[in-house]
């Protein structure tokens, strides 16, 4: 199975809320990079900064997906619901890197957006 397919499928879990599969998707040893905020070290990291999501699973408009060797390149738009329950929008780009059909690596680029947000009621 091609690695965008894997990614593709994984967070479809992240969508209904279910982490524990998604993370199954994910090496023990998984490093996420949020440029210029955080760093993300193994799969329980992760897991704790899941549970930081207040109401709802992030909604994803994917834009683009790009799959090249190990990596796969995602941009797009994202929604979360913050804790006041109004929802931001941000802009991504994230950059994955798969070892043995797994997702080892991450360095994601956000932004906050300023104009029309995702196509939605909200």
């Amino acid at each position: 199975m091609k690695n965008i397919r894997i990614l593709q499928i994984a967070n479809e879990f992240i969508a209904k809320g279910d982490y524990e599969s998604f993370l199954a998707y994910c090496t023990a040893d998984t490093k996420w990079v949020f440029v210029g905020d955080r760093i993300l070290h193994g799969k329980e990291e992760v897991r704790a900064y899941m549970k930081e999501f207040p109401q709802e699973p992030p909604v994803f408009n994917v834009e683009k997906s790009i799959e090249e060797g190990d990596s796969v390149m995602v941009t797009g738009e994202i929604r979360l619901r913050n804790k006041a329950g109004k929802y931001e929008h941000f802009d991504y780009c994230d950059i994955w890197r798969f070892e043995d059909g797994k997702m080892a690596e991450l360095k994601a680029f956000v932004n906050e957006k300023h104009g029309s947000p995702l196509s939605s009621s909200e």
